[in-house]
């Protein structure tokens, strides 16, 4: 296993603490099972795991002030929980419904929600395409899934009138964006993209925000 770079600034227990506050018990045993049981099922690399803190979990939290304050939140291709059980253990009293294709991950993420006790979480196995009709939410996220058009267009159905995208994505996502008259034409405003910080020194994370124009 590499050991982290020693240039990297690595967050400590106390300042973990109190970035996350409540959430931190939660989140340091979702934590030790990616960097366990994660590693063993595939779902994250063992070189992810001396900055496993930075370089997933607060990027994942990062997206968190964006989400609306109440409504249902919609995660697709949640993959290993990223971001939806970092938003579930930071928002207890929203709903979260992790969306998620394929059979393995699912059941990992049934056994996390479990062990770590998420009353708030539902998984529903499928792609975004599959769920059309049985849920929709006040916003969606997604992390590293597709490109930010396909993502509008599988976002748009699932969504609230007037609900919103937040895309976690890397910094070149700007060459992504779709022309502004496809955008109005497909019912969406023009999106935001945000350098989302966490803790000092800390690597931001961009995060586009899109909202439904309809």
């Amino acid at each position: 296993m590499d050991a982290p770079d020693a240039s990297d600034p690595q967050p400590t227990p106390a300042d973990l603490a109190a970035y996350f506050g409540g959430a931190y018990p939660t989140l340091e045993r979702f934590g030790e099972l990616l960097s366990t049981e994660g590693i063993v099922r595939g779902l994250l690399g063992p070189r992810e795991v001396p900055r496993l803190w930075e370089r997933h979990l607060l990027n994942c939290a990062a997206v968190v002030p964006f989400l609306p304050p109440a409504g249902r939140l919609l995660d697709i291709g949640s993959g290993a929980g990223l971001p939806g059980i970092v938003i579930a253990a930071m928002r207890p009293t929203q709903e979260v419904v992790l969306i998620e294709p394929m059979e393995r991950r699912v059941n990992w993420l049934n056994e996390v929600v479990s062990g770590l006790d998420l009353s708030n979480v539902t998984v529903l196995r499928g792609r975004a395409s599959d769920v059309f009709g049985q849920v929709r939410g006040a916003a969606v996220t997604a992390r590293a899934v597709a490109a930010l058009e396909k993502l509008l267009d599988w976002s748009a159905p699932l969504l609230e009138p007037h609900g919103t995208l937040l895309a976690l994505k890397g910094s070149s996502v700007a060459a992504e964006i779709p022309a502004p008259n496809v955008l109005r034409h497909r019912g969406w405003l023009e999106p935001e993209i945000f350098e989302a910080r966490t803790l000092p020194g800390l690597e931001p994370t961009t995060v586009v925000k899109v909202q439904r124009s309809r």
